[in-house]
């Protein structure tokens, strides 16, 4: 499958509601988003209300302006300090703040933030409205992919401004150094030079163009604190600037702020291409429209109104925190050497770039999420990913672990990209040069590859990550050399046992037989960590002996061996191969008995560990490793605990709509948001689609009717639609099943027959029905 003639993804976003009333029935998908839900704990790059999907510019209100975590848009706190443009992955950037009165901008944050009411706020996808009561300032927000739009409604004032607080630290770090120059009385330029960070290890630049529909006075300008006064341009760290206007009451002003990560005359391009035209109205009707077409390729219908809303918002998520990083002409900035370069993306026939460049977050856990949901419903998505990882590879040498800024990022441990890749290829979606991914994946397979980096490890040659002892032993042990952090050699070992299958599957679906035979029989290494006598997988020592101190459980992150969760979660982490591992466990009823245990000790828990206590649980929803468990069921035998499980997670994890609750406080840049429309819709891959021939397993959807539009430039049909009698709070089981008007007594259907469109109809009811769904798949264990 070739990717369509240009794709330009950021022509999306928007108006949402923030209520979880009744819902009408002509209500659309967009109009259900709540940006607000779980954001008294935000992490940076989690809230973006004025932002299309993937957008270069995340434009929202921040209310804490340091760090990682807790930062950004805190619904708790009762100040804004600013409204800044970039919320992304270890990037931050182009903090505004219009004010009157008295000068304060040179003062910092502390000094000009201003308190807010949540009375008066519309906070909405594609759109963010507040009001700075200190300053009486209405301020509106909106944005194309790269440019966004402010319109500030003023008081009367002969001393009104719009600071640029460039210089400020932001998010993940200080900014080194920024420039604004004044080009005229109504645009000024500038660039801002990011500080590396122990994930993004290199200093990074952002660059941007801001315009005003009305002139300003004049140009003022601070450095470490201290006025500059009038100038042209300003320059240096703990820099900024700010234009001054004269304004009458009720008066708006507005801005436009295109931003490049290579230029500034690629910001000016961006901003020319998107943004010609003073309407801010039209800019933020557009979003609304495009994000109800990307939204609305599911449908829905049933349920209660908190679900829909949660519904929607979690589809939100999954199309929203990663970030384009490319110009509208395709320039995107390569970090993987040793001096910035500016690339270009292929283009199509028609002169345009086929796909954008990406800045993500790891994609480690993605196999059990996004991976399964953009590769059924938004495969253009996945394309373009791929595709950047492709242009990485060729950039820098290495398929990408997750990159920011054009930097390599090594966050995390192995090689998570495998799976993507085998998801994609297997399902079809191939617009990238597979051949070059292959090569690039096969040598993160081995020595001195991705996987031999460990978590936030940047030096090279990479030791942390433990490959020469899993070449040479199956598996790596504790205590690895080396430097970088998660060198827990039992999460490794399993890890790359599966990613070693997805590189077979990968093999086997281009035909490459000797590689196929070879990474199938390296996937097996998980047994290498069987401990018999425990009947779990248990770290070993370099001697080859199980470690002394072995905990299944314990408090903390991580326990001896185990990245951010413990034995009793990664015993589980065989995707690849449950038949095998159910058969170590003693067969299907012992480990259906080992499973289940693990959640009914976890009702009281909501199966989720506070965050940051991933060890102290036997289930925990909360981070990446254990997200399949409750789809586990359906592999040895008893998928009726699958549907009882998921739906209980589903509704006690995840189902929260206040600001207080809904993701638990790690939504990983859509992970958890599509893990929740899949836990909804009931449709899951434990092994993440990988498969040369891959399949869904079933469990009871939450709503009555779901539509799932297929893009035609990729897959035969036009739609799957799922229905679902009798559901209810009490009906979770699956009674009986029909596919396309014919029984199926199964629990999985494949990934073909389900892309060629058709019906899928469940009967549900109170009581398991324990002889359905028990027909043998590929790898189900009877």
């Amino acid at each position: 499958m070739f990717p369509p003639k240009t794709y330009l993804i950021c022509t999306l976003l928007v108006l949402a509601s923030t209520s979880t009333q009744a819902i009408a029935a002509d209500e659309r998908p967009v109009d259900l988003v709540n940006p607000q839900i779980d954001t008294h704990n935000s992490r940076w790059f989690y809230f973006s209300s004025a932002c299309r999907p993937f957008g270069m510019v995340n434009l929202s209100p921040d209310t804490q302006t340091k760090g990682t975590w807790k930062s950004g848009y805190l619904y708790g706190d009762k100040k804004i300090r600013c409204f800044s443009h970039i919320h992304a992955w270890q990037l931050a950037g182009i903090p505004v703040m219009p004010t009157v009165g008295e000068f304060q901008g040179h003062k910092g944050m502390n000094a000009y933030q201003s308190e807010y009411s949540h009375d008066s706020e519309v906070a909405r996808p594609g759109y963010h409205k507040v009001v700075l009561d200190r300053y009486k300032i209405t301020a509106e927000l909106t944005s194309t992919c790269r440019v966004g739009m402010h319109r500030y409604t003023f008081p009367a004032s002969d001393d009104t401004y719009v600071l640029f607080d460039t210089g400020a630290f932001l998010a993940h770090g200080p900014m080194i150094t920024s420039r604004i120059e004044q080009v005229n009385d109504r645009e000024i330029t500038g660039r801002v030079l990011m500080g590396g960070t122990d994930r993004r290890p290199k200093d990074t630049y952002v660059y941007f163009v801001a315009q005003f529909d009305k002139p300003f006075r004049q140009l003022i300008g601070w450095r470490d604190g201290k006025l500059l006064g009038e100038s042209n341009m300003v320059d240096g760290p703990n820099s900024g600037a700010a234009v001054k206007f004269t304004t009458s009451e009720g008066e708006a002003v507005q801005m436009k702020l295109a931003l490049s990560y290579t230029s500034i005359d690629g910001a000016r391009k961006n901003l020319k291409s998107e943004l010609p035209h003073w309407d801010f109205d039209r800019v933020r009707r557009e979003s609304d429209q495009e994000w109800n077409q990307w939204l609305s390729r599911i449908q829905i219908t049933g349920g209660t109104p908190e679900q829909r809303v949660k519904f929607y918002s979690d589809l939100w998520h999954a199309l929203l925190g990663r970030r384009i990083v490319s110009d509208v002409d395709g320039s995107y900035c390569d970090m993987t050497g040793s001096e910035p370069r500016v690339r270009r993306k292929r283009l199509g026939a028609d002169g345009k770039p086929l796909f954008p460049h990406y800045n993500f977050d790891a994609l480690w856990g993605s196999h059990w999420s996004i991976n399964i949901l953009w590769s059924l419903v938004y495969p253009e998505v996945m394309d373009g990913t791929c595709e950047t990882m492709v242009d990485m590879y060729r950039d820098g040498g290495l398929i990408p672990r997750g990159p920011s800024g054009g930097n390599y990022t090594y966050v995390m441990i192995g090689d998570p990209a495998v799976s993507f890749f085998a998801c994609a290829y297997n399902k079809g979606i191939r617009g990238y040069d597979a051949q070059t991914a292959y090569e690039g994946l096969r040598k993160n397979a081995f020595v001195g590859g991705i996987r031999d980096h460990a978590g936030y490890e940047d030096d090279h040659p990479a030791t942390g990550g433990g490959m020469k002892y899993y070449v040479e032993r199956g598996y790596v042990p504790e205590g690895v050399e080396g430097k970088g952090g998660h060198r827990d050699g039992a999460a490794m070992t399993l890890e790359y046992a599966y990613q070693d299958w997805c590189l077979a599957q990968l093999a086997k679906g281009m035909g490459k037989q000797d590689d196929y035979e070879f990474f199938a029989t390296r996937s097996q290494n998980y047994r290498k960590l069987w401990d018999a006598k425990s009947k779990l997988m248990r770290p070993r020592e370099k001697s080859g002996e199980w470690i002394a101190d072995f905990k299944p459980i314990a408090k903390g992150a991580s326990t001896k061996g185990f990245c951010e969760s413990n034995s009793m979660i990664y015993s589980n982490y065989v995707p690849h191969d449950m038949a095998g591992l159910i058969e170590m466990f003693g067969g299907p009823e012992a480990y259906r008995d080992f499973l289940n245990h693990s959640f009914e000790a976890s009702e009281d828990q909501h199966y989720q560990a506070p965050h940051g206590e991933h060890a102290s649980r036997l289930v925990d929803y909360d981070n990446q490793p254990g997200t399949a468990m409750a789809h586990l069921f359906n592999y040895c035998g008893a998928p009726w605990l699958s549907q009882k499980w998921v739906r209980k997670v589903k509704l006690e994890a995840f189902a929260g709509t206040t600001p207080y609750a809904g993701y638990n406080g790690d939504e990983d840049q859509g992970q958890m948001g599509a893990l929740g429309v899949l836990m909804a819709i009931g449709l899951f891959e434990v092994d993440g689609g990988a498969s040369v021939d891959p399949i869904y397993e079933l469990t009871s959807p939450l709503f009555d009717r779901v539509t799932i539009q297929f893009d035609r430039r990729y897959y035969d049909g036009d739609q799957l639609t799922i229905t679902t009698q009798h559901n209810s709070a009490e009906n979770v089981y699956i009674q009986n099943t029909e596919w396309n008007a014919s029984p199926l007594n199964r629990c999985w259907l494949s990934h073909r027959d389900v892309v060629q469109g058709g019906q899928l109809d469940f009967t549900l009811g109170p009581q398991p029905n324990k002889q359905w769904g028990l027909e043998e798949a590929p790898g189900i264990a009877p």
